[in-house]
This record gives structure tokens, sequence and C-alpha cells, in this order.
């Protein structure tokens, strides 16, 4: 997803679960004093928080759900089965790397475009035996034909459905867990009013575009997913990190929509959200 930010800038932004990822727990027992705060208590604390890539300020006050694949596991697999594999957009490499380094093949790359997540990634994977590349994320991919035998990808920002058949060996697998369409709508929704539906990421049309560029579909597997949050505080915090929910977002410009869902917390405990996850396999055919 690209926002743009006016004056010609523009902020690529990356939906990764190495970044976005809130913790599963249940609420915690200081919960019950979080939700008896006043809004005012509630929205301080969240606009006075720190904003990065890390999630724990919303252990106990968010939890997400998990997909029933358990993809990182996966990947050790197909990892492992590979002769050459390329981690398209690794983010700071956390997946690749706990996927094992046992089961990675005698060559393998990885790619990532953002400047501060480039270092992180090599000093994680270097001494895995990783090659990090720094790649814009826009084609080409800087790689000979038929390089790889095996790509992946979680969550990646774009995918460019030519340029993985061009690096894929034939017969060789693009396997990856991809962002849904229609990331937590119900939170943009709820301040926003009605959205026209937002297609770009649906796993049909991902699979009709893999198609389109010559690769075969081997499985596609969808799952509709939940956030919960238990105070207007955690639902803040959120959008001032996920700034693409409400790339607008401010606590001046939706405070009357935010006092609102405050009491609707206060009144149902909870408020829910979902997102979408899918799994892709995908093969490159076999040529005479």
């Amino acid at each position: 997803m690209v926002v743009d930010h006016g004056h010609g800038a523009r902020l690529r932004l990356r939906v990764r679960a190495d970044h976005l990822r809130i913790s599963a727990w249940s609420p915690k027992p200081w919960l019950d004093a979080v939700v008896d705060a006043s809004f005012e208590q509630l929205v301080t604390e969240a606009n006075e928080a720190s904003v990065g890539w890390d999630f724990s300020w919303l252990d106990g006050r968010a939890t997400e759900e998990r997909t029933s694949w358990g993809y990182q596991r996966l990947l050790g697999r197909k990892l492992a089965g590979a002769r050459a594999a390329l981690d398209i957009q690794t983010g700071g490499g956390e997946v690749l790397a706990g996927a094992g380094s046992e089961n990675f093949p005698a060559t393998l790359v990885a790619t990532e475009g953002w400047p501060p997540n480039v270092a992180k990634a090599t000093a994680l994977l270097h001494p895995l035996g990783v090659v990090v590349v720094a790649d814009p994320d826009d084609p080409p991919l800087p790689f000979a034909d038929c390089a790889f035998d095996l790509v992946t990808s979680r969550h990646p920002a774009t995918v460019h459905w030519s340029e993985i058949e061009r690096v894929l060996t034939p017969a060789g697998t693009y396997f990856a867990q991809h962002v849904g369409g229609a990331p937590n709508v119900e939170i943009s929704e709820y301040l926003l009013g009605p959205l026209d539906p937002d297609d770009d990421r649906n796993h049909e049309i991902e699979a009709d575009e893999a198609r389109k560029a010559g690769l075969e579909v081997v499985q596609r597997r969808n799952e509709r997913l939940h956030l919960a949050f238990f105070d207007v505080g955690a639902v803040i915090y959120f959008l001032r990190k996920v700034i693409w929910t409400v790339p607008d977002f401010t606590v001046d410009r939706y405070r009357d929509r935010l006092e609102a869902l405050h009491e609707q917390i206060r009144r149902d405990g909870v408020f829910r959200s979902t997102m979408s996850r899918t799994l892709f396999e995908v093969r490159k055919p076999t040529r005479s």
C-alpha cells in the first residue's frame, strides 16, 4: 500500500506480521482499571505512548487472532526442500530467521527496500549465511531468469507476479502469506463511514493475476481473522501506528466518534475488527 502525503512525497507502508503483531493473550487483570479510566485519561496515555514497530504497548489491551496454518513452520519445510531460495521484502528478517537456519538451502537471498530494515536484516541474517540485497521492491528484481526454485514472502507490500515467474525455475514454487483485502474495515468505517470496496488484495483477484503471469495456483487458503480492542486508548494507539486504516487520523478530528466508541466499549467490553490473510502456493509450469 502506498499513501500520498502531499507535495509529491510518497511513503510505502509495509503490512507485515513481524511489524504488526498484537498479543494473542487474554486481557490482563489490570484491564478493569484501564476500562474505568476516563476518556481524556485514555486519550492522553495513547497519545503520549511511543510509536514504533513494537506493539507490546497493546499487550492485554488488544488481541489478534492467528491463522490456522502457521506460516513460519510451513516456510521452514519449504526451505528445507529447496536448492536456491529468495525471500522478497524480508522486513527485519525475523520471520525468515525464525524458520530455522537448519532448514536453509545452500543459496538463500533476501531482499528489502527500507534502509533501517536492510541494516536490521543484514545483522540478523548474514551470520546465518543469508545474502541480504537492498532492493526498492519495484521491478525488475536484481536476479537472473530462472535463478531460484523457491521464492517466498510474508506480507509483501506489492506483488509483481511477472517478476516472480521470471526468476523461478521451471517447476519452481512461490510460497507466501499475503494480507488480504479490507483490513480493519470496521475501524475505518466506524470513523469514516461506508467505504468503497477495495479489492486490490482480494485473494481471488490475486490468484487471477498469478495465472495471467503464467503461474499455476496450487494452494490458496484465505481466513478472516478477528482483532479485539478493550479500551479506546488501544484503538487510538493502533490508528497512530497503522496509519493507512484512517489516513487523516487525529484525536481532535475524530473526537466525537472516539467518545462514542469509548462509551460503546464501556458498555460492551470490546470493539471488534477483522483482517484477512491468504496462504499462497503457486508453481511455475515445467516447459519442454
